[in-house]
């Protein structure tokens, strides 16, 4: 017990080191910025145009804490006119300032140093460095090849650092639509800014007057990196200009990018008791405040009261993984021994500059920097605050049961995928095999919706949309295997074997 116990104040004291090397200031952009004093501008000036021309913006910023405590355009949008996000064609700027069109985080931090250092720490910040393709990343080359949906681009639309035929390869060309935007890549960088970009974020570019490109730019994505640093610009949650953290509380902001799917935490969250709870009893919750009191500001938990609250002891934190033990979102679910995420501060520190360090895949094993156990004992807390101990610690079990089962089928599926791999019986386009197809489906959409719907108390998700696809799954592909070895026997060659493979379509399991 005693050396258990040195191990875990071990990582607390790593934890604790690397936290405080995770420095706000170490962005020589928030050093800059904050220390900025505009000479000879106002909010007024701002407003003689915008109240006309933006009236929406205007009324979303006068119904704000913001407006009452004084903060304004000035404040947000006011930068020194050499900062990396400039705007140098504004019609408005003084002797040593313009406007700024793309904020980020950096200038939320002035006021909001706390909430985002928290934020840097959390698996959020990893949104867009963990899909732009480096070379060190096979992951991240993998999920941009998808976002542009495995369309040959003749590499004008090459992923950062990775060159267009790297790029191209496994891409059908016996259709014409698999090369249908070669000629225009931009027409598909448009396409990717309405989809990927909305959640994950990316490298936001500027022309050279300052303006956002329209591929990468509005985005509301949870972690675009900034050409100041900054890692997001906290309207995920908190909705530009009214930035409520009210709103931010409520459970539809998480929803619009945790749904479908592929993490249906949206439709869990409304098929568990607690869903049904906050449904029928609305009045029952008050966002406009932090505390998480039962019977007097909440009536069952919230996305917001699990992952974020200040409840039984807890600190608020903007840190959502700080509660997690397991990863249920990866292929194989594993504990969070990372301790702190690591892809924004890479970026952070970087201040802005694009490289193969600076954008990086970070830490999926983010979480507790005290350790797995630690978080589910954070999480412990929250559901005493309503359940007993009986109650609390059964529920968790049954959660810990579903993670193994789950990773016992990852386990299977893996092996046939690896020994397929190594006989060349995978076709190069994987998205027409059905082998791929299957495992793809097994982790990424059936295996996180039962993953998830057995931690927040979904049982249909578990079930029906969760592990009952998984054994489907792990069925056809057994079959699949075991057809392509018997023919590799009878063939003795892999290009044969899949060359006079009949079609085997594979009903999606939506």
């Amino acid at each position: 017990m005693k050396k258990a116990l040195t191990a875990g104040l071990s990582v607390a004291a790593i934890a604790s080191v690397a936290f405080a090397a995770n420095s706000l200031d170490s962005n020589p952009n928030y050093q800059k910025l904050k220390n900025f004093k505009p000479k000879g501008v106002s909010n007024d000036q701002c407003l003689m145009c915008h109240k006309t021309t933006d009236p929406g913006i205007v009324a979303d910023w006068q119904h704000s804490k913001h407006a009452k405590a004084g903060v304004g355009c000035v404040e947000c949008h006011v930068v020194p006119k050499d900062y990396p996000t400039a705007f140098k064609a504004h019609p408005m700027q003084g002797a040593n300032w313009t406007v700024q069109i793309a904020v980020s985080s950096v200038t939320c931090a002035k006021c909001h140093a706390k909430e985002v250092q928290e934020y840097l720490n959390s698996g959020h910040a990893r949104g867009a460095a963990q899909w732009l393709a480096t070379p060190k990343n096979k992951h991240g080359y993998l999920m941009t090849k998808l976002s542009y949906h495995y369309e040959s681009l003749k590499g004008a639309n090459k992923s950062y650092l990775v060159d267009g035929k790297t790029m191209e390869k496994g891409i059908r060309n016996d259709l014409p639509v698999y090369r249908a935007n070669e000629n225009n890549p931009r027409t598909a960088n448009l396409n990717v800014a309405n989809i990927c970009i909305q959640c994950h974020g990316t490298v936001v570019k500027l022309d050279k007057q300052g303006r956002p490109d329209a591929t990468t730019w509005p985005s509301d994505g949870i972690a675009a990196l900034y050409p100041d640093g900054g890692v997001g610009n906290c309207l995920a949650c908190h909705s530009r200009h009214k930035f409520s953290a009210a709103e931010a509380r409520h459970p539809a902001a998480c929803t619009n990018c945790h749904l479908g799917p592929d993490h249906p935490d949206k439709e869990v969250f409304e098929s568990s008791v607690h869903g049904h709870i906050f449904d029928t009893n609305e009045e029952d919750y008050k966002f406009d405040t932090g505390e998480q009191i039962p019977g007097k500001t909440v009536r069952a938990a919230t996305c917001f009261t699990c992952h974020m609250s200040g409840i039984n002891g807890l600190k608020a934190t903007h840190n959502v993984s700080l509660r997690l033990k397991w990863n249920l979102w990866a292929p194989d679910s594993f504990l969070r021994t990372g301790g702190h995420e690591t892809a924004g501060w890479a970026f952070w520190k970087g201040g802005g500059k694009v490289t193969d360090t600076t954008v990086t895949r970070g830490n999926p094993k983010a979480g507790n920097p005290n350790g797995p156990e630690a978080a589910r004992a954070d999480m412990k807390k929250v559901c005493m605050t309503c359940h007993q101990a009986t109650f609390t610690n059964n529920y968790f079990q049954r959660v810990d049961a579903a993670v193994k089962i789950y990773n016992q089928y990852k386990a299977a599926a893996n092996k046939m995928m690896k020994e397929l791999k190594a006989k060349g019986l995978i076709k190069s386009d994987v998205w027409s095999d059905p082998f791929f197809k299957l495992y793809y489906y097994l982790w990424h959409h059936e295996g996180r919706r039962f993953r998830q719907g057995a931690a927040m108390g979904s049982p249909d998700y578990a079930h029906w949309h969760g592990v009952f696809q998984v054994m489907q799954d792990i069925r056809e592909m057994n079959d699949i295997y075991n057809y392509r070895m018997k023919m590799l026997k009878k063939y003795g060659s892999a290009k044969k074997v899949l060359e006079n493979e009949p079609p085997m379509p594979v009903v999606t399991h939506e």
